[in-house]
């Protein structure tokens, strides 16, 4: 696996060279397929953290990227938002695009640039399975408690694997009970759990030939960017009535969190 400096010269890499959904999502299959898988998260993200009843609140973004969710706090009424990113890509250029709330460069593991008790809410989507060390997980996972005041909501994404977890040089996919003992240890109540995809990102929690076949349909119908929005266009009515109705999914899920008073 890669170590910290690694995985952050990685991202910094990366972001510098592609600051679009494809840069930050399932890159290998191109910006018009992710578009597509966007609009799926961005419905379920708005469904989930729209009943928690959080406009008005300070709001904290943890590994803000693009501004994807920055967006989306805005138009659930955040009051004030604020974001970090691990890179200074990420950072400069949501200072230019969100003048009007604050960005810090910060890791997940040490925000020490906030005090404790400092938001009503925080955010962390599709970037804790990046997090490759689960010592720096766990320290990430108490910094947000610490952050947020008691009662405070936190919103993740996550794979949750009910198999065993799956390491790789940049991603770790680990289990349920693993992250759910993790949040519980850090002062988190589980509160709700959902898909926040189903068929168009990688099946991490399905049997191995179903991962490798539909790993290899999803690659091939986005060959090019003119097959990959099709192939995102046909998935997309498909996979909002899956978010809808399924209980778990082979891929991410949506996990919001209460803080402990």
């Amino acid at each position: 696996m890669a170590t910290h400096s690694e995985l952050r010269d990685f991202w910094e890499r990366r972001l510098e060279r592609d600051w679009t959904e494809s840069g930050v999502g399932y890159r290998a299959l191109g910006r018009p397929f992710n578009t597509w898988m966007y609009r799926v998260r961005e419905e379920v993200f708005l469904r989930e953290a729209g009943r928690l009843g959080l406009s008005g609140s300070s709001v904290l973004d943890v590994g803000s990227g693009t501004g994807f969710y920055v967006r989306l706090w805005e138009r659930l009424g955040a009051a004030d938002i604020t974001g970090c990113d691990m890179t200074d890509a990420a950072v400069a250029r949501l200072r230019e695009r969100y003048p009007d709330h604050r960005f810090v460069r910060q890791d997940a593991a040490d925000l020490d640039a906030f005090d404790d008790a400092s938001f009503d809410a925080l955010s962390c989507m599709d970037m804790l399975f990046h997090i490759t060390d689960d010592d720096r997980y766990a320290s990430a996972v108490r910094e947000f408690a610490r952050v947020l005041r008691p009662g405070g909501t936190l919103v993740l994404s996550e794979n949750c694997l009910q198999r065993p977890e799956q390491r790789g040089e940049h991603q770790v996919n680990r289990t349920l009970e693993w992250i759910a003992g993790t949040a519980n240890k850090a002062g988190f109540d589980l509160v709700r759990r959902v898909p926040m995809l189903v068929l168009m990102n990688a099946q991490v929690d399905a049997s191995l030939p179903w991962r490798k076949t539909w790993g290899g349909v999803l690659r091939l119908a986005a060959l090019t960017g003119a097959t990959g929005w099709l192939a995102g266009a046909a998935l997309y009515p498909l996979e909002r009535r899956l978010v809808r109705t399924r209980r778990e999914s082979p891929t991410t899920e949506l996990l919001v969190c209460r803080r402990r008073v």
